[in-house]
């Protein structure tokens, strides 16, 4: 009998979960031990600086999401050091903010020890093994990674510590390149460290202290206090129907959930099925529900509203109407997703922002900068309310199908995130779709009157909706740039996995 499956952004992350469901583990041990080693292996979209969701469901159906995301500082500093830099993707650019300025209390080591304690079967010294390995030994960069931080190259290069450690071996003034070996002995100094420690250890010792000695002199709010009264919240999740399916979500106050399951709502009513999923009649429809989704988030927000509210059928009904009238005939992040043989099941999303720029010394660490993210500031920078958890877009999820089968999945992708998944979702609910060919799907993104439009759609189906949205971007390639959603599920015929190839995904089933 299979132990289980997972999958994930990177080989290493996916076998440092298959190693600890061999050696007894259940998802909860599984799924700790491959973000350790995520933060390794995955070094610009996660870290231990940052934060992140879990949603766990247990073998006994109980669900709870383990809310560890960034928490704003309890003051602010009238000058921080904060700045802007370009990440190219290519076909776009995009502006993020960086500097001590742009750094929240992180939240991802408290969250894997609450997780652990709770969950957990296995010591925590076993679950950071393969970090250790892998940061000791090296990590050959792959494909994938060495484009990720070539986009964001401008981080790695501002600050010395970042720029020593992710230095190319062969050409002065570059970052590691594919092939290169990266090693981070200081990563597994600290988390051998850690194991033995605690949690402690880095929210009231040597890393909160070297942290808050950072923002004092180099313009940042983050103090020693702000590490000592983090907690980590439990939640419980968002629960929807959607057709013969149950959908359960990260919940309010973050933003991702409840936007998928507002456009879910909305699509709910009309006959989706008898489009087809590359019909143009469909993705005209999708591509204004995702318009509409962003009207109703921006709503909520100028009324005062809580985003929750935009479920009530009020808030349904004039959106829906808007959908009716336009079509009368109707025609950002990484994540890990686990089932173990009990059917324990463990969907985890987390982030580093893009990272701040800054290394705490002597650690291998790289802090998050969530402050400086467009996505999660939405009363504008240096706006934050003091002292508070961060919304986030992130949307860990697990959906219960009428045939039995139950899928956790998640991505990563900013303000992609929502429609990464609401497509992943429409592909298995409305078209029959397996996992695999939901993932692999070309997708469409519409934001800010701008519709992206993925490689993989048939040319005349392009053309029509370039026609339509005047304002457009198509691309030649599948991108990192549409989300990444990693999917394991479990039906009575088995397990099965697929990390999406936008994010370098990979899948294990575990025998």
């Amino acid at each position: 009998m299979a132990k289980g499956a997972v999958a994930a952004g990177h080989s290493e992350t996916a076998k440092a979960a298959e190693e600890v469901l061999h050696d007894g583990g259940n998802a909860f041990d599984a799924v700790v031990a491959a973000h350790l080693a995520a933060c390794v292996a995955e070094p610009v979209l996660t870290s231990l600086g940052g934060g992140g969701f879990l949603l766990a469901k247990t073998a006994d159906d109980k669900e709870t999401i383990y809310d560890f995301f960034a928490q704003t500082p309890s003051q602010r500093n009238p000058e921080p050091h904060f700045f802007p830099i370009s990440a190219d993707f290519g076909t776009v650019q995009q502006e993020f903010h960086i500097g001590a300025g742009s750094m929240a209390v992180p939240g991802t080591v408290k969250g894997v020890f609450a997780i652990h304690k709770d969950l957990g079967t296995l010591p925590m010294k076993r679950l950071v093994e393969p970090a250790v390995k892998l940061a000791r030994i090296g990590l050959q960069m792959n494909a994938f990674q060495s484009r990720v931080l070539d986009v964001v190259k401008p981080i790695y290069l501002k600050y010395p510590e970042a720029k020593n450690t992710f230095a190319s071996p062969d050409i002065p003034g570059q970052l590691v390149q594919e092939g290169n070996l990266l090693k981070q002995p200081l990563m597994a100094d600290l988390l051998e460290a850690i194991a033995v420690e605690g949690d402690d250890l880095f929210y009231n010792g040597d890393m909160a202290k070297k942290t808050a000695s950072i923002c004092k002199e180099e313009g940042g709010h983050l103090t020693e206090a702000d590490f000592r009264n983090y907690r980590v919240i439990k939640r419980k999740p968002l629960v929807v129907g959607y057709r013969n399916c149950r959908l359960c979500i990260n919940p309010p106050p973050c933003s991702g959930g409840i936007l998928v399951a507002f456009a879910l709502k909305l699509l709910e009513e009309l006959p989706v099925q008898k489009q087809g999923f590359e019909s143009v009649e469909y993705l005209n429809l999708l591509a204004e529900i995702q318009g509409l989704t962003e009207k109703a988030k921006a709503d909520a927000f100028v009324e005062g509203e809580d985003e929750a509210n935009i479920l009530d059928p009020s808030y349904l009904e004039e959106y829906a109407s808007e959908v009716m009238g336009k079509f009368p005939a109707l025609r950002g992040t990484t994540h890990i997703s686990i089932v173990d043989r009990d059917g324990n099941m463990a969907s985890l999303s987390t982030s580093n922002g893009e990272g701040c720029g800054i290394m705490i010394p002597g650690t291998g660490v790289m802090m998050n900068n969530m402050l400086g993210e467009e996505d999660i500031n939405p009363k504008g920078f240096g706006k934050w309310p003091l002292n508070e958890r961060m919304t986030s877009m992130m949307a860990p999820g697990i959906l219960e199908m009428g045939n039995g089968r139950k899928i956790a999945f998640g991505s990563g992708g900013s303000n992609r995130i929502r429609t990464a998944i609401l497509q992943l979702l429409v592909n298995l609910a409305d078209f029959g779709m397996s996992p695999q060919e939901a993932v692999r799907s070309p997708r469409i993104h519409y934001e800010r009157g701008l519709l992206n439009i993925e490689h993989g759609f048939d040319l005349n189906v392009v053309e029509a909706l370039c026609k339509k949205f005047r304002n457009h971007r198509v691309w030649d390639r599948k991108d990192l740039f549409f989300g990444g959603t990693h999917v394991v599920s479990i039906d009575p015929g088995g397990y099965s996995g697929f990390g999406d190839p936008r994010r370098g995904g990979v899948s294990v089933i575990v025998n």
